[in-house]
């Protein structure tokens, strides 16, 4: 329960916000995009921090979460929620085979060749006209229902992509504090030294990547039924970049890091449509001043120093006010 409490109050606050706002605009409609951002981005923090290994291509894998989702339910007549699962086990099996050859790289080689595979996948989706729609992409999607009852109007797909985040937001804390997390943190650290204690290294690395894409296909399932409407714009490259942004800024391997930094960099745009023009440039250069001056994120930089704070105000008021014990 206490190693948990942090994860309780998020789901309250979350949860509460639908509840008490149901019909602003900026809590079920860009809330929304922010959750869904923060599922994406805590997925890539297991691979990128927690694993050390550097993607450069996540926004590909949901993408094709979301078309293949699309592509089954509007071209074959699939149900939804089967075309669901059947999206996420074509990743799952496409990421594995992928993982196998590119996880033997390390560093840039691994950065691009994760961004080869993005391209690879949304050159596809472009220029494969007769499957995905080609640029103009695909329409008439069918939304989702439950026993019967669709999911219609913002609040409900709120609801339904918030309880989704706060299953993989759950789920990747427990992975960091579990025998799987501490093998990731191994191989991030040293991937000889996490051999020698008889870690295999590649099936962990295979394992968090393969996990990662699912996560991605999945709500890219989900994305494409609430939105009834897919294309590859979405699923961009720049796309690609806005996710390591969010886990860089938030702080890698932090689970609650990548929340942070989804939320920022999904609510900044909305302050700055004034730069619109200058998208690329802004990103970039939030990546550089962070890695340069906080290295370790601007969430983890704030919470290590409050509680350097804390610690130093409670050891102040213990030497102001000594305990009986202790003026003896």
């Amino acid at each position: 329960m206490k190693r948990l409490l942090g994860f309780y109050i998020f789901a309250v606050l979350v949860l509460g916000l639908g509840l008490l706002f149901p019909d602003d605009y900026y809590v079920t409609v860009v809330g929304t995009t922010v959750i869904q951002n923060i599922v994406l981005a805590v997925s890539l923090n297991l691979l990128m921090g927690n694993a050390g290994q550097i993607s450069l291509g996540h926004a590909a894998f949901f993408g094709m979460g979301a078309y293949i989702s699309a592509i089954l339910t509007t071209r074959f007549g699939i149900n939804p929620w089967a075309a669901m699962v059947v999206s996420a086990i074509t990743v799952a099996v496409i990421s594995y085979l992928i993982s196998k050859p590119i996880l033997r790289l390390k560093g840039h080689y691994l950065a691009m060749a994760t961004l080869g595979v993005g391209i690879i996948i949304h050159i596809f989706m472009v220029q494969a006209d007769s499957i995905t729609g080609g640029p103009d992409g695909m329409s008439d999607i069918p939304g989702l229902s439950i026993l019967g009852h669709a999911i219609e109007g913002d609040f409900a797909w709120y609801m339904l992509f918030a309880l989704f985040m706060l299953f993989v937001v759950w789920a990747a804390l427990n992975i960091v504090d579990s025998r799987a997390g501490r093998a990731l943190a191994a191989v991030h650290g040293s991937e000889i030294a996490a051999q020698m204690v008889g870690i295999d290294t590649a099936r962990v690395k295979t394992h968090i990547f393969v996990f990662s894409t699912v996560i991605a296909s999945l709500v890219g399932s989900l994305f494409v039924h609430q939105q009834a409407f897919v294309s590859p714009e979405s699923f961009s490259f720049f796309f690609s970049v806005e996710l390591v942004t969010m886990v860089v800024l938030g702080g890698l391997a932090s689970v609650f890091g990548s929340v942070f930094g989804a939320v920022i960099l999904t609510l900044l745009p909305e302050f700055l449509l004034v730069f619109e023009d200058y998208e690329v440039l802004i990103y970039g250069a939030i990546l550089m001043i962070i890695m340069i001056f906080l290295p370790d994120g601007l969430f983890v930089t704030m919470k290590r120093n409050i509680l350097h704070w804390l610690q130093k105000r409670k050891g102040a008021e213990n030497t102001e006010h000594p305990s009986p014990g202790m003026e003896g």
